[in-house]
């Protein structure tokens, strides 16, 4: 790399999943609006196709005139080309296909149990973490190969189990995972700000937020903006627009929710949820009972067949871009890892959430990987202690702390009885007997077997 005053080029960054169709479009229009940074995107993806689609996106889209910054994307032909002297590595996968996903969040409800996601925990967690990891290993023993000093962005979920696992395999690596859902839980204060102090466009980035969590399952203990404590502010917001929700960010029906899960966990526990509704019902499932329980908090499930549906248009808008028969939009996509890797660089500080292993921040075991703020300056990624949280939050986390932990360790190890332990103490899975929990394990297992192949499958 090299540095200017103010500026840094020819920083190399591979991107694994590099034929995204979601963070990496993001990544290419933020980029292009930043000025400070410049340099070469290696993608790769065991998708050939949407790799060189994205490549072409990517050139086209930094030759079109008023580009801040230069940029080159070239597609590399295996994980050991686009990794090494990387500076930076981003990782955002598909674990399996659609058909996994379908048996995922689709195969539990025969038993009665729904899920409005299905990718962190519950019974599709469960499965996704255990095809997950094995990809993992492979990434972090080449990581460690082939750049071992390149900062790690995971953008995967379970975002949780998938960064822990990258610390075990490799643990020097220097990895961190990023998620938007904090981001809703602001926008929210910002709403309630305009609502009832009249500061009609709040500033974002004047917020002071304390997040404390594991993630999607992630709490605000303190909040202000400027001098003002927002926590009175909120809960006359929550108050007033407790019984009929709001929205705070409009958007597909599929992931639309009007925040009354929220709402109704902070009136519980006093302290701000920070994730979204269909993130948090997963975790507290009284909110997850069946469709019409779901319709009536105020949120939606998202079925496979609309994520099929929405990749065939995103396909077709791929190929529109590549070839110039549509404008690429330019817009900032709001996420902020653009502004952590000029941080890293020594370009300036930010300080936001991000997940990391505990190491005091949370009090907690210091297996796990919690979400809290953490200051990024030069090279460095300090996060900051965040304190305790109410003991009924305690308690509802605890459960799904340790199950991460037995998680992590049954997909390192390939040990399919701790995983059926583990899917057996979600609570979303309490409902089961014995032999249907059995069952259903089994029924997953075999559907996504392909993805499983060094498991043994559970002896009934």
């Amino acid at each position: 790399m090299e540095y200017g005053k103010n500026s840094c080029s020819d920083i190399q960054i591979c991107y694994i999943g590099g034929g995204s169709q979601g963070w990496a479009w993001k990544l290419m229009s933020d980029l292009y609006l930043e000025e400070a940074l410049s340099g070469t995107i290696r993608l790769y993806d065991i998708d050939m196709e949407a790799a060189k689609a994205n490549e072409a996106i990517g050139n086209r889209l930094f030759a079109y005139e008023g580009a801040k910054s230069k940029w080159n994307f070239v597609t590399a032909a295996s994980l050991e080309e686009g990794l090494k002297g990387a500076d930076f590595v981003i990782i955002s996968i598909l674990p399996a296909t659609f058909e996994e996903m379908r048996s995922d969040v689709h195969a539990p409800e025969t038993y009665g149990i729904y899920q409005s996601v299905g990718d962190t925990v519950g019974p599709g967690g469960v499965f996704r973490a255990l095809r997950t990891i094995p990809m993992y290993e492979v990434i972090a023993g080449a990581i460690k190969t082939y750049c071992p000093n390149a900062w790690l962005i995971n953008y995967t979920n379970p975002m949780s189990i998938c960064t822990g696992a990258l610390y075990r395999i490799f643990p020097d690596i220097k990895a961190f995972g990023c998620c938007h859902e904090v981001f809703g839980a602001q926008r929210l204060l910002l709403m309630a700000l305009k609502e009832e102090l009249g500061i009609e466009e709040p500033d974002r980035h004047k917020l002071r937020t304390n997040v404390v969590g594991i993630n999607h399952f992630t709490w605000i203990t303190e909040a202000s903006y400027k001098e003002v404590d927002l926590f009175p502010i909120y809960a006359r917001f929550v108050e007033k627009h407790y019984k009929e929700g709001i929205c705070d960010k409009v958007t597909d029906f599929h992931f639309m929710s009007l925040n009354k899960v929220k709402f109704d966990l902070f009136q519980r526990y006093g302290v701000i949820a920070a994730a979204g509704d269909r993130h948090l019902a997963e975790f507290v499932p009284e909110y997850l009972q069946n469709p019409e329980n779901v319709e009536a908090w105020g949120y939606a499930l998202t079925p496979i067949e609309y994520r099929i549906d929405n990749k065939k248009e995103l396909n077709e808008k791929s190929r529109a871009y590549a070839t110039g028969a549509e404008p690429i939009p330019i817009e900032p996509s709001g996420e902020e890892g653009v502004a952590q890797i000029k941080a890293l660089l020594g370009l300036g500080e930010i300080i936001t959430n991000v997940n990391l292993p505990n190491r005091g921040q949370l009090q907690a075991s210091q297996e796990i990987v919690v979400e809290t703020n953490a200051l990024f300056t030069k090279d460095s990624v300090r996060p900051v202690m965040a304190g305790a949280l109410p003991d009924g939050v305690a308690l509802l986390m605890g459960r799904h702390m340790q199950n991460q932990e037995m998680i992590v360790k049954a997909a390192l190890h390939r040990d399919t009885k701790l995983a059926f332990e583990a899917f057996c103490n979600d609570p979303i899975t309490a409902c089961l007997s014995l032999k249907q929990a059995k069952e259903l394990f089994g029924r997953m297992f075999e559907n996504t077997r392909q993805y499983l192949p060094d498991y043994a499958p559970l002896s009934v």
